[in-house]
């Protein structure tokens, strides 16, 4: 630890460093480091004031210079932003992140399981595991697909899982996201910016690698065209250029070297398949990774009035002349209702024990749980049952008492509609918040699971962190920031 007259120009003094009784990802709570992230703590202390200032810098130069952005909607205007991201890595042990990789896989397993029994057999409902009113009464089950049957009967191809780690330090699911998941290419682009400023430590840490993300994305969408083709067709839908996340769906594009449409860039003929108009004709399309909500997908089958989508592309789905990723429908189990039966889930389709558990919910369909939730409102994170982004959430301890009384009258109105949560120790890591100084923010983690003929986790994921002292909001719409995040094998040395 630096003292005295060296702390003018040493790097972040890590003895004044406080976790505030959380459980922080790289320091114990004696205030050394942990063990994967010994060499980095140590690495950025050694660093002067100057150049850790013109690391951080860098940073902010490269983010603008690669046009890492996201979009926010704010008083009816599209604003761009710079993407918000921090200099100072998030490390997670390999053996420690296996294990959590396979309760991943054990997830995404049981849910697709789910999605195909809740458009088939019902077996689910039969048996009373999971009560049948969740699903008739969710906004996103669709008749339509009722009796399809997708390639390899995967319904979420991508999933992208939100973890959680709370003061035990375990990891915990706090939702699943199956529609439409954003953020992996936030995730390989955290890792292209801290390559470029902290290339030293990629040099001495076994860092192991997310550039290969693309090639098993790639690979897996092959893997499920309807065509027993050398080479499918693959196209990414996107709404357009105002969409918040249009840049991934471009850099997602570029990456795997596939076309980048818009629906008016697609056709379905009389022969119920898909064709992309090009310059040299039409041709057909295999396998269409759709980047637009179901209900705006096809307005032959869904909103007639969408024009970001491709009429008649449903029936090429339901003939099996195209594969959709993520298929409609699969949203009726990203339900946050319906998450808190996933470990039931588990049980009942893989007769296993779920390896990551549940955030505690309370479901305020339940009288008796409802009758909690309103009388300790003001301590609970209350949660609509399908919106994203963290909107339409309120967190009870920093909501002001006419916040609480307003979610008392929602939750009583419609409880379906919301479930509520314990307001959690959610995890800290270290954040440059000046010249040398570093603050413990809280964070999550997202994840992204493929499956197709293989299944696979990304080597880490994607960690969004609240840039705001105290706030547990870490959505970059609302002021959260972004860092990457390395898995270090055993003995952190290469």
């Amino acid at each position: 630890m630096t003292k005295g007259a060296d702390k003018e120009s040493g790097g972040i003094d890590w003895s004044q460093y406080q976790t505030g009784g959380f459980f922080d990802e790289m320091i114990t709570e004696k205030g050394g480091a942990r063990k994967a992230s010994q060499r980095v703590i140590k690495y950025l202390g050694k660093l002067s004031r100057e150049e850790l200032e013109s690391r951080r810098v860098a940073a902010e130069s490269t983010v603008r210079d690669m046009g890492v952005s996201f979009t926010v909607y704010s008083d009816g205007e599209n604003i761009d932003r710079t993407w918000p991201f921090d200099l100072i890595p998030r490390v997670i042990s390999a053996k420690e992140w296996e294990q959590t990789a396979n309760g991943l896989k054990q997830r995404v397993r049981a849910l697709n399981l789910f999605i195909n029994d809740v458009y088939h057999e019902q077996k689910i409902f039969k048996d009373g595991v999971v009560p049948e009113y969740l699903i008739k009464d969710s906004k996103n089950f669709r008749p339509e697909c009722v009796g399809i049957n997708p390639p390899k009967g995967v319904w979420a191809h991508i999933c992208g899982c939100d973890l959680v780690r709370a003061g035990d330090g375990k990891f915990y699911v706090l939702e699943d996201n199956l529609r439409v998941p954003s953020g992996v290419a936030y995730m390989l682009e955290n890792r292209e910016i801290s390559k470029r400023v902290l290339p030293e430590l990629f040099e001495t840490n076994n860092i192991l690698p997310v550039d290969d993300y693309p090639t098993k994305l790639f690979n897996m969408l092959a893997s499920v065209s309807p065509r027993k083709v050398r080479q499918p067709e693959i196209v990414i839908l996107t709404p357009g250029i105002y969409n918040s996340a249009y840049f991934e769906h471009a850099y997602l594009a570029q990456q795997l070297g596939v076309e980048l449409v818009e629906g008016s860039d697609l056709f379905v003929d009389k022969d119920d398949c898909v064709y992309m108009k090009t310059i040299s004709g039409l041709e057909r399309v295999d396998v269409v990774y759709r980047r637009i909500d179901d209900l705006f997908l096809d307005p032959e089958a869904f909103h007639p009035d969408s024009i970001l989508g491709v009429p008649g592309i449903m029936r090429a789905w339901q003939a099996g002349n195209v594969t959709l990723v993520n298929a409609p429908g699969a949203g009726v189990a990203d339900d946050k209702v319906v998450y808190a039966y996933v470990p039931k889930m588990i049980e009942y389709y893989l007769g296993e024990k779920a390896i990551l558990p549940n955030v505690e919910t309370y479901l305020c369909d339940d009288p008796e749980q409802l009758k909690y939730v309103v009388e300790n409102i003001e301590k609970l994170v209350v949660k609509p049952a399908n919106e994203s982004g963290g909107y339409g959430m309120m967190v009870g301890p920093h909501a002001t008492k006419k916040e609480h009384e307003e979610f008392r009258r929602l939750v009583q109105e419609n409880p379906r509609n919301y479930i509520a949560q314990p307001t959690l120790a959610l995890s800290t890591a270290p954040v440059v918040t000046g010249p040398g100084e570093a603050e413990p923010r809280h964070l999550d983690l997202r994840p992204f699971v493929l499956q197709g003929t293989d299944l696979s986790v990304t080597t880490g994921g994607l960690t969004r962190v609240a840039l705001k002292k105290g706030s547990l909001v870490v959505n970059s719409s609302q002021g959260g920031g972004s860092k990457d995040t390395w898995i270090i094998a055993e003995g952190g040395a290469k």
